[in-house]
């Protein structure tokens, strides 16, 4: 297994944001020289993963000249393609339309620059998100830089492919069912899909009928991510939460800690239910209470989720002349994104108690917290599979059926709105990250930070620069 990265004794070295905010501020680097490094090391590692989606170089170039005053000021980064940069097309990962340069940046967007993080461009993403892998029909998948033989997971594989490749040190990403956690378990990354309402927001995902997309980033430390709630926080509060702060190190709290390794009427592998039970003695070791249970999901979860996320694609399908572009032309759409369109069309008069029961599942959760701090499940079912296992061109039927296999247990969260990490805490037999997934209680973000502090601590994870280099 040959990996893929751009690590180096460059201006970025292996620093993680907050080490090059420190270097930044003690004067040791500058944010041009950053920005300089950012853009050799996509350079540098793009033509294997196709990561990008857009490169906007020399305007950062420009931008580091005079870096925004935010905590992150100076550092590089990196928004997906679903989301308004202006000047930037927003592709959504798919050739049905063709995007012309937003006239201004989205809501998420323009708390990003607030916060200091400049943009070297957009990322790649599956076509609208809606597979857990990126393969696109026409320029190719993006690949794990862990191994390119496999997939780096989606929808924001190619913001968490160019993080793990030591490209950027932070990229956004969103996540519909599992878009921030899944590529962060592929890619050795921590992946928190924040709190709805927790984190700005482009007004597409603010007016879905049910708010299943959060909008947060990839990191390679927990402080990053940590960092980066607190200083967004500071631009976008919103008063139904308890705020997160300021969140540095482990808590002294002992959590009771529920073990699911089956959910939605599927189950782990042999392989990573072991991995899932070993971390969880690793957490009873810790001093945590654990018990193994079965997972809060009613028996309709599974297909209302189903058809609630292929609405979504009917919804597209039918109206992309108006919502995207005039040249819009469905026909060009993958046979996931048209094939869920399907499905939704055939049972549209399900959908009015799917979302009722849908919107209904917070409260089934929270009664479920009562007895419980943190849930722990496997971030996916199975390990990462290789490129062209979940091949949008393939039959739908087949295509669905392997990612319902293989994503069932990231879309609880997106329904009930509450936070939930993934961290890179086990390696899978053919020596790829494994992703273990914490999650709570809605607005209780600090007590998932503490806890990756302490398992970061005790346990810590592989790094992609300590195995051979392509």
């Amino acid at each position: 297994m040959t990996r893929v990265h751009a690590f180096g004794d460059d201006a970025l070295a292996d620093d993680d944001a907050v080490g090059l905010v420190r270097r930044l501020r003690a004067g040791e680097v500058s944010a041009a020289e950053l920005t300089d490094a950012a853009i050799a090391r996509v350079e540098a590692v793009d033509p294997v993963l196709g990561a990008m989606a857009c490169p906007a170089f020399d305007g950062a170039r420009k931008e580091a000249v005079v870096p925004p005053e935010g905590y992150f000021g100076g550092v590089p980064s990196l928004v997906k393609d679903n989301s308004d940069v202006a000047g930037l097309p927003t592709q959504h990962g798919t050739d049905a339309f063709r995007a012309a340069p937003a006239a201004a940046d989205g809501d998420f967007a323009r708390m990003y620059r607030s916060i200091g993080l400049g943009i070297l461009g957009k990322s790649q993403l599956s076509e609208f998100g809606f597979s857990a892998v990126a393969e696109h029909p026409r320029i190719g998948p993006v690949r794990n830089p862990w191994d390119p033989e496999h997939s780096a997971g989606a929808s924001s594989s190619g913001s968490a492919a160019l993080v793990a490749a030591g490209a950027v040190p932070i990229a956004h990403a969103n996540d519909g069912g599992g878009s921030i956690r899944i590529p962060a378990h592929a890619n050795g990354l921590v992946g928190l899909k924040p709190t709805r309402g927790r984190v700005p927001q482009d007004r597409m995902n603010r007016e879905m009928p049910v708010k299943i997309v959060a909008d947060g980033v990839v990191t390679r430390s927990v402080r990053d991510t940590a960092a980066f709630l607190r200083e967004s926080e500071k631009h976008h509060r919103d008063l139904r939460l308890p705020p997160v702060g300021d969140i540095t190190r482990p808590g002294p709290k002992r959590l009771r800690v529920a073990v699911v390794t089956s959910a939605a009427g599927r189950s782990a592998t042999p392989e990573v239910r072991d991995l899932t039970l070993a971390t969880a003695r690793r957490l009873e070791d810790l001093g945590h209470r654990v018990t193994e249970v079965d997972a809060p999901v009613p028996d309709s979860f599974a297909d209302d989720f189903l058809l609630y996320w292929s609405f979504l694609s009917l919804y597209l399908v039918r109206s992309g002349r108006w919502t995207f572009d005039r040249s819009w032309d469905s026909s060009r759409c993958d046979n996931l994104t048209l094939g869920l369109a399907r499905h939704a069309q055939r049972r549209l008069h399900r959908l009015p108690l799917a979302m009722t029961r849908l919107q209904a599942s917070g409260a089934v959760s929270r009664r479920f917290f009562a007895s419980y701090d943190v849930v722990l499940t496997p971030t996916v079912a199975a390990p990462t599979p290789r490129i062209g296992h979940l091949d949008p061109t393939q039959d739908y039927d087949v295509v669905l059926e392997r990612l319902l296999d293989w994503v069932c247990f990231t879309p609880l969260q997106n329904a009930t709105g509450e936070p939930s990490l993934s961290l890179p805490l086990a390696t899978s037999g053919e020596g790829l990250p494994q992703g273990m997934c914490f999650s709570a209680v809605r607005g209780a973000e600090a007590t998932l930070l503490e806890l990756g502090y302490e398992l970061e601590e005790a346990v810590g994870w592989a790094r992609i620069q300590d195995g051979p280099d392509a």
